[in-house]
């Protein structure tokens, strides 16, 4: 049993990372690979995600890395990245949809005069909702039968905080992560019973990735808020792959409230939030 968040192997897991060029996703890539765990890095930018995948390769206890490009949005995409990854590493166990597109998507649109929903870029605004919410299908979709053939598998949905989904100016943002919040939920009944669990990861606050915008970087300064770094993000990702994990399904965790100084069964717990959405009560329409 580990005893510490650097205790936790992942030797012989497969796992899959969307958006795994950068930021948060590369972080958390990389961390499942020096556990241990078979990696495949997939990213729309097939060529930074590779050198991401690269750069752990043949580290000690580190397992073996790929990078593929990957565009959410098409289903076939999705099926290509699942076989690269069972093809490459033998079956997938891990499925960590963190690919996404920012509020700076829609800001920096040609049709958008402001980020109030009636002066905001309407194709913006729809490929937002169908990269963050039809994305995390797609994707899900085709690795789901994977992960339930392997009789023990992991979904890790990337969501954001309850203040910045409902906040001002910020509708197809924070109308995605409402929704991918609705479909970890509904997905961990859909696959109660199976071995494989699906929860909802935030890092609880701004992360300095390109998703932060000028202006809001320049308001946390001004307000003295700070910014969080990715790496916010390692302990929980490691514990939600691992067995430790099992069982826990439908639950929401934040990656700046780990205590790593805690075992981390107890840090799990003071990271657990309350889900955003609750399940219906059965026979509820």
């Amino acid at each position: 049993m580990a005893t510490s968040i650097n205790d936790i192997r992942l030797d012989g897991r497969v796992a899959l990372v969307t958006g795994a060029a950068r930021g948060m996703g590369r972080v958390m890539a990389q961390t499942l690979a020096k556990a241990g765990a078979d990696v495949l890095f997939a990213d729309l930018d097939g060529d930074v995600a590779a050198a991401a995948a690269a750069e752990v390769a043949g580290l000690p206890g580190a397992g073996r890395t790929t990078g593929v490009a990957c565009d959410i949005t098409k289903l076939e995409d999705c099926r290509r990245a699942v076989e690269a990854a069972v093809t490459a590493f033998g079956h997938l166990n891990i499925l960590v949809n963190n690919a996404g597109k920012g509020p700076t998507h829609v800001e920096n649109a040609p049709q958008t005069k402001s980020l109030k929903f009636w002066e905001a870029d309407p194709d913006a605004w729809r490929l937002v909702i169908t990269t963050n919410v039809t994305g995390t299908y797609f994707m899900s979709h085709a690795a789901a039968p994977h992960l339930l053939r392997a009789g023990w598998g992991r979904i890790v949905n990337v969501t954001t905080s309850l203040p910045t989904m409902q906040r001002k100016a910020n509708s197809p943002y924070g109308v995605s992560k409402v929704a991918i919040e609705a479909e970890t939920l509904i997905w961990a009944q859909d696959t109660a019973g199976t071995g494989v669990t699906v929860n909802s990861l935030i890092p609880g606050g701004a992360v300095d990735t390109d998703f932060v915008s000028a202006p809001t970087r320049a308001d946390m300064k001004k307000t003295g808020r700070k910014i969080l770094q990715p790496e916010v993000m390692i302990a929980p990702i490691l514990w939600l792959a691992s067995t430790l994990s099992d069982g826990v399904t439908g639950a929401r965790y934040v990656g700046k409230n780990w205590n790593e100084a805690l075992p981390p069964g107890e840090a799990a717990a003071g990271a657990l939030e309350a889900p955003v959405l609750r399940p219906p009560p059965p026979g509820a329409r």
